[in-house]
């Protein structure tokens, strides 16, 4: 009986060091090392990848801080089998996903200069019809509003950016072959109380075209 428990408890030591419930050991980390864990996490930037036909594709991300999670594993970059449908096939173990998932923190600061002030009751339509204008698909778009909506709906009101060359130049995505044309959609957000004037940015719509990738995340702004 007693080594059955010593066996119980190193089976559960193991599992203590996995940092998400969901992800691949091998692709997390629980070691925040020289990044502030109070600072603003990008979570769940997902990359989705439409090529013309069956293509096999490599992604490689060079992020300005510590991945703590990928999913399938980041092994110094994906390589996949990407169908149109968006269908992608890992090329090591054959398993298929719906998109490419990495989360990280750093230290780089969000500029929340330019932005939105959106009720909290407002937020489900107000992304909507903004990142339908942006170019996501109702699939994208649908499953960024589910991940995000229950954090936001309840605030006063959220001051709402999307992220432009401070998100590309600090997670920078090389991928191969070169896409024809790619959207990276990345939210930074903060609660607010009371709502206060900003200047707010002009939405610029994107086309698709040839081998497409498109690709969102955010982040919650204390």
């Amino acid at each position: 009986m007693k080594k059955v428990v010593l066996v119980m408890l190193a089976v559960l030591l193991v599992l203590s060091c996995f940092c998400f419930v969901g992800c691949e050991p091998e692709a997390c980390e629980d070691s925040y090392e020289d990044y502030d864990p109070s600072g603003p996490l990008p979570e769940k930037p997902v990359i989705y990848l439409y090529p013309e036909q069956m293509t096999d594709v490599e992604v490689k991300l060079e992020f300005n801080g510590q991945l703590l999670c990928t999913y399938p594993a980041y092994d110094n970059g994906w390589n996949v089998t990407a169908y149109p449908d968006g269908t992608l096939i890992d090329k090591k173990t054959g398993l298929e996903y719906s998109y490419l998932f990495w989360e990280g923190i750093s230290n780089v600061p969000y500029d929340m200069s330019r932005g939105f002030v959106v009720k909290g009751e407002g937020t489900a339509a107000f992304l909507q019809e903004t990142l339908a204008a942006m170019g996501l698909t109702p699939r994208e778009y649908n499953e960024f509003i589910v991940y995000w909506l229950p954090r936001m709906q309840d605030n006063a009101y959220n001051l709402i950016t999307f992220q432009t060359d401070v998100y590309t130049e600090n997670a920078k995505l090389t991928i191969t072959p070169k896409p024809d044309s790619m959207l990276r959609v990345f939210m930074a957000y903060q609660v607010l109380e009371e709502p206060i004037e900003i200047e707010a940015p002009e939405i610029e719509p994107f086309e698709r075209e040839g081998f497409c990738v498109v690709e969102w995340g955010g982040a919650e702004v204390n």
